[in-house]
C-alpha cells in the first residue's frame, strides 16, 4: 500500500496517568490515507485513554497529536472536525428517528439542509439502512444501530475514523457485516481508520495492527511481522504470546 508522505494521525510520545497510576507510557505510532490500523488490546490496556486523549474529552501534558496535520491543542475545534468517532457506548436518541439523529449531528458540523440530506442518504445507502431512516433508533437491532452510528460518523467525510470496540455485544452476523463495511470503506475512500478491539477475528491480513499491554505498546507493524517477531502461527497465539503476564 502506498502511503502518504504526512500521516492523517500522528501521535508522539504520549503518557496518561490517573493518580499513581499510569494509564499510557510514551506511546507513538500514526495512521495513514487508506489504512486500517488495528489497536488491539485486552481490557483495560489503556485503549479508552488512548481515544480520550485524541478526542480531547482528556488532555496531558505530554507528547502531541495532530489529526490532518493539525495540532489538536492549539487548532483543537479545525483538528476534531477532521474527525469521525464511534464510541464504545451508543450514542443516538432512542427516541428519534434515524433521520432525525442524523440531522441533527450535520448540523453541528455546520452542513446546509439540502448537502445534509443527500450525505445522509449516500450513508445510509451504503448500509442498506436508507428504507428504514423514519424508524426509531429503539426500534432498531444493536447492529442496525451501529450502523447508523458509522453513518453518523462520516457525514461530514471525515479523514479519520475513530471506532472504539463498535461491535461489543452484537452478534456474529451483524459483527462481520460491520467489520467488512469499514474495511471496504478503506480500500474505496481512502479513509485512515484506527480500529480498537480485544477480538481478534476481527483483524484482516492487510491490517497494520498495535498491540498495547498495560499502557505500552507492545508490538507495531504488519500481521506477517507480528507472527514472524513472536514465532507463532496466528493472531490469537501472538496476541496471548505479547500480553501474558509473567508468574
Amino acid at each position: 500500500m502506498i502511503q502518504s508522505i504526512a500521516p492523517v494521525l500522528s501521535v508522539q510520545n504520549i503518557s496518561l496517568a490517573y493518580g499513581e497510576k499510569l494509564a499510557l507510557d510514551n506511546v507513538s505510532f500514526s495512521v495513514h490515507s487508506g489504512e486500517c490500523r488495528i489497536l488491539l488490546g485486552p481490557n483495560g490496556a489503556g485503549k479508552s485513554s488512548l481515544f480520550s486523549l485524541i478526542t480531547r474529552l482528556y488532555d496531558t501534558r505530554q507528547g502531541s497529536i495532530d489529526i490532518a496535520g493539525l495540532n489538536l491543542k492549539r487548532h483543537s475545534s479545525k483538528a476534531l472536525g477532521r474527525l469521525g468517532v464511534v464510541f464504545q457506548q451508543p450514542t443516538l436518541d432512542m427516541d428519534l428517528s434515524v433521520e432525525r439523529n442524523l440531522f441533527y449531528h450535520a448540523d453541528l458540523h455546520g452542513l446546509g439542509r439540502k448537502q445534509a440530506k443527500d450525505r445522509i442518504q449516500e450513508e445510509l445507502e451504503r448500509q442498506a439502512m436508507f428504507e428504514r431512516r423514519h424508524e426509531k433508533v429503539r426500534q432498531l437491532n444493536g447492529g442496525h444501530r451501529r450502523r447508523v452510528e458509522i453513518a453518523r460518523a462520516l457525514l461530514h467525510k471525515p479523514d479519520l475514523l475513530l471506532l472504539d470496540e463498535p461491535t461489543v455485544g452484537l452478534d456474529m452476523p451483524s459483527r462481520k457485516a460491520i467489520v467488512e463495511y469499514v474495511h471496504q470503506l478503506t480500500a474505496d475512500h481512502k479513509i485512515a481508520v484506527l480500529w480498537a478491539t480485544h477480538l481478534v477475528d476481527e483483524i484482516f491480513e492487510t491490517d497494520q495492527l498495535i498491540v498495547l499491554h498495560k499502557g505500552t505498546i507492545r508490538f507495531q507493524g504488519s500481521v506477517p511481522q507480528l507472527l514472524d517477531t513472536t514465532a507463532t502461527s496466528s493472531v490469537a497465539s501472538a496476541f496471548q504470546h505479547l500480553t501474558k503476564e509473567v508468574r
